[in-house]
């Protein structure tokens, strides 16, 4: 399985950007978790935890909520070309 590159910014699949921190240990398990914030005004959180398997896991890419049609729940951003955000 690929690993997070930290210092990065990555896509959801819903569109918005994140910029990921670092990457933990889960004190119990062992398994790696992404710590990540958004690159929006949220209201939520401003800092992330998922784990890591989950962060770079396979979605169905005929969910309505894909709009960036990605394959993946986090997709690493080389160059923006759209702003989904939009």
């Amino acid at each position: 399985m690929e690993q997070v590159k930290i210092g990065k910014v990555y896509r959801h699949f819903k569109g918005n950007y994140y910029f990921v921190e670092n990457v933990a240990l889960d004190s119990e398990t062992k398994e790696r978790v992404v710590i990540y914030k958004p690159l929006y005004e949220c209201q939520d959180s401003k800092i992330w935890v998922r784990r890591e398997a989950m962060f770079l896991g396979e979605i169905d890419q005929s969910r309505k909520d894909n709009i960036t049609g990605q394959r993946y729940r986090f997709e690493l951003v080389e160059e923006l070309e759209k702003d989904f955000t939009k």
